[in-house]
């Protein structure tokens, strides 16, 4: 066995003798120091000592430093806090204030990396902790205006979905793919590029509903109407889709006149609840997260009204892990009147209405590739975007980048997830495919 030296085992001790009492030292004239500090900065820094992972340097107003983490050990992250108001408005609204707060400018990650900032924010469970944390001035903020947003109404519906959607054609084609895909694509390999994952995932939803030509889909929120063209030209079905925004309607029949697809698909602008008929096979992309928990049922009796007997449905929608339905500051600034399901929320209302579920997906990762492909287009064409209207200002920018930038953080490491559902109507099991929906 080797031995150590005496001389060096004791040079040893001291060093970390000296380490010991140097953080020791270093702990207590950090706490002395925020003592000293206004109460919604020392706030801050109290939540931020939960940081066990991770480097994180807050700088204030007036140039000081702070430290929280571990050093060296990961990407350092810098939080430069350019106004002071920024800490109250933190403490009065939490996330909210937070957010509102780098709209307004007052707050920077000097490399501008929300996703590594944000995500550092879930890993450490500050978010959490400061979104179940009871402040009166949020309650009655975010309960007056969840009040307004409600989709119980169909009006309140076209509204929200109008607020986000219809921001303009022109606005979506400078950062989503060609298929203008707005929802989790799928991700085969990591070169792929948005448009690959588009189609990918548009191609994913085919196999599981096992289209045959001459069958009939019906598509609710169809968006830009990608999901249907592909379908109707990669396995000759026709179909019908439905959105309450009037801007994508538009650009979607047009893109299906374009193809001359005209005689075979169409869009209808109106709401789920309206929509008569029956189909082959139902398919929903990204648009169950806006029919509000109290309409989770009606929406899934609505499937099972629109598919004929041994009809196959795929529902594709976001959800939540947390009992957070949709944040207040997403609610207010991005998806007003949103809601995210449960998992086993969206099986009982499946079961409820009588639709069997046949396979599910979790796509989590995969929106979170997505998020950073859109995020990098929105950034790469700014300058074109900010060109079409003076309402895409700075501000606007911000807003945006933090939303897709945050989306992504959420998939990576919040509790965010993405789910694929398979489900038929009837007893008969209607798959003659096997369950397999690898590509070759």
């Amino acid at each position: 066995m080797k031995t150590v030296p005496k001389s060096q085992a004791t040079t040893g001790d001291q060093a970390a003798d000296s380490a010991a009492l140097s953080s020791a030292a270093n702990q207590e004239a950090f706490n002395k120091r925020i003592q000293t500090l206004p109460s919604g900065e020392r706030y801050l820094y109290k939540l931020l000592t939960m940081i066990d992972s991770g480097d994180l340097t807050v700088i204030n107003p007036d140039g000081e430093s702070f430290q929280f983490g571990c050093p060296g050990t990961s990407t350092p992250l810098y939080l430069q806090i350019h106004n002071p108001k920024t800490y109250d408005r933190i403490f009065a609204f939490g996330v909210l204030g937070f957010c509102e707060a780098y709209m307004d400018g007052w707050w920077d990650e000097k490399n501008n990396n929300l996703v590594e900032l944000t995500g550092l924010l879930h890993r450490s469970n500050i978010y959490i902790t400061v979104r179940d944390r009871f402040a009166v001035g949020l309650f009655l903020k975010v309960a007056k205006q969840r009040l307004r947003n409600i989709p119980t109404r169909i009006e309140n519906s076209r509204k929200n979905v109008q607020h986000h959607y219809d921001l303009g054609n022109d606005f979506y084609q400078l950062f989503l793919d060609p298929t203008m895909g707005y929802s989790c694509g799928y991700q085969r390999d990591q070169t792929d590029s948005i448009a690959q994952m588009q189609h990918q995932k548009y191609e994913l939803i085919c196999r599981k509903l096992a289209l045959q030509p001459g069958e009939t889909l019906v598509d609710i929120g169809c968006g830009w109407g990608g999901m249907l063209i592909y379908a109707a030209e990669q396995y000759g079905i026709s179909g019908t889709g439905i959105t309450l925004s009037g801007e994508q309607a538009k650009l979607a029949q047009q893109r299906i006149n374009e193809r001359g697809l005209g005689d075979r698909l169409k869009i209808q602008i109106i709401d789920y609840r309206e929509i008569q008929g029956q189909y082959d096979k139902f398919v929903s992309i990204g648009m169950f997260e806006h029919v509000g928990e109290a309409n989770f049922g009606t929406f899934m009796q609505k499937a099972a009204d629109l598919l004929k007997p041994n009809g196959i449905g795929v529902l594709h929608t976001i959800a939540t892990q947390t009992n957070e339905r949709n944040g207040a500051w997403v609610d207010k600034y991005i998806f007003p009147g949103g809601c995210l399901p449960k998992l086993h929320e969206l099986t009982d209302e499946l079961w409820k209405a009588k639709l069997a579920v046949a396979h599910c997906d979790n796509l989590k990762t995969h929106y979170a590739e997505t998020l950073r492909h859109w995020a990098d287009n929105f950034v790469a064409n700014w300058d074109k975007i900010q060109a079409l209207d003076p309402m895409y200002d700075d501000r606007f920018f911000r807003m945006w980048y933090l939303y897709l930038q945050s989306s992504e953080a959420s998939f990576r490491d919040g509790n965010l997830h993405i789910y694929q559902l398979l489900f038929y109507k009837g007893k008969q099991w209607p798959l003659t495919v096997p369950m397999d929906f690898t590509f070759d």
